[in-house]
C-alpha cells in the first residue's frame, strides 16, 4: 500500500466497520464502498450484491448509474461474474470480456457489459466464515489484471463492510430480544396488578383472580395483556369477569 492512500484506506476501514452510531445506514454504507474502492483502486467502477438469505440477490449500492444497470441485469438473467461469486463464496474475474471466447460463460453479460463501456471485470466474495452475504464486483473500461495488492486490498474491504453488516445485524437482534424480554416483563406486572384488582373486588385469591381474567380472555378472544391493561384502566367492569365461571 502506498503512503498517498493510507489515511483514506484507514477511514474507509473505519467507515466500514462503525456500526454502533445511531443513524447507521447499511446502503449508505455500501455505497461508500464502492465509492472508495474506485477511489482506492485501479478499477473504474463497483458494485455490491447481496442476498436475501433465500437464494435471491439484489443491487445494494453502485458507484454510478451504469453500474447499476448492469448489476441489475446480471442479477435479473442470473448469470455473471459477480452472481458465479456469490453463489460460490469464490473470486470470480474475466480480464477481457471481448477476448475471443472469453464471453462464452457469460454471453448475455458479456455483451451488456461491453455495451456499457466495461471490458473486464473482478468479483470478490462478501463472506465470514461459510456465511455470503453479497459480492463487491470491480470493473474496467479497458482489458485489465488487478494487482495483487489491489485484490487483497479489495477483498479486505469486502470482508470489513460484510463483518460491519453482520454486525449491525447482530445488534438489531439483540435489541429486538431485549424489547420482546423487556414487553414480557412490563405484562407481567400488568397482569400481577389486574389480578389484585380482581381479588380486592371479588373476593378472590390471587389464583382464582388469574384463572377469571384467563378464562374471560379466552371466551371473549382477548389477548391476556390487553384485558389486563383494560382491568388496571378501569376499562372494564370487574363484574363481568365475575360472571364467567
Amino acid at each position: 500500500m502506498s503512503n498517498g492512500r493510507e489515511p483514506q484506506v484507514i477511514d474507509t476501514f473505519l467507515g466500514l466497520t462503525d456500526t454502533l452510531v445511531h443513524d447507521f445506514d447499511a446502503l449508505d454504507m455500501l455505497t461508500m464502498l464502492s465509492e472508495r474502492c474506485v477511489e482506492l483502486l485501479d478499477v473504474d467502477a463497483a458494485g455490491v450484491i447481496l442476498t436475501d438469505g433465500q437464494g435471491g440477490l439484489s443491487v445494494a449500492a453502485a458507484s454510478t448509474e451504469r453500474t447499476r444497470l448492469l448489476e441489475v441485469f446480471a442479477v435479473a438473467i442470473d448469470a455473471g461474474p459477480c452472481v458465479d461469486c456469490v453463489r460460490s463464496g469464490r473470486p470470480v474475474s474475466s480480464e477481457d470480456l471481448t477476448a475471443p471466447g472469453a464471453g462464452d460463460r457469460w454471453p448475455r453479460y458479456a455483451l451488456q457489459a461491453t455495451d456499457a463501456g466495461f471490458r473486464s471485470t473482478h468479483a470478490l466474495p462478501m463472506r465470514l466464515r461459510d456465511e455470503v452475504i453479497g459480492v463487491l464486483t470491480l470493473l474496467h473500461t479497458d482489458p485489465h489484471t488487478l494487482v495483487d495488492d489491489d485484490v487483497r486490498l479489495g477483498q479486505a474491504l469486502a470482508d470489513a463492510a460484510t463483518i460491519g453488516l453482520l454486525h449491525e445485524r447482530a445488534v438489531r437482534h439483540a435489541e429486538t430480544v431485549q424489547e420482546q424480554l423487556q414487553g414480557a416483563l412490563n405484562s407481567r406486572v400488568t397482569i400481577e396488578q389486574a389480578k389484585g384488582v380482581v381479588a380486592g373486588q371479588s373476593g378472590l385469591s390471587p389464583e382464582e383472580a388469574f384463572g377469571r381474567l384467563r378464562t374471560h380472555a379466552r371466551r371473549h378472544g382477548l389477548r391476556l395483556t390487553d384485558l389486563a391493561r383494560a382491568v388496571v384502566e378501569r376499562t372494564v367492569d370487574v363484574a363481568s369477569l365475575r360472571a364467567d365461571p
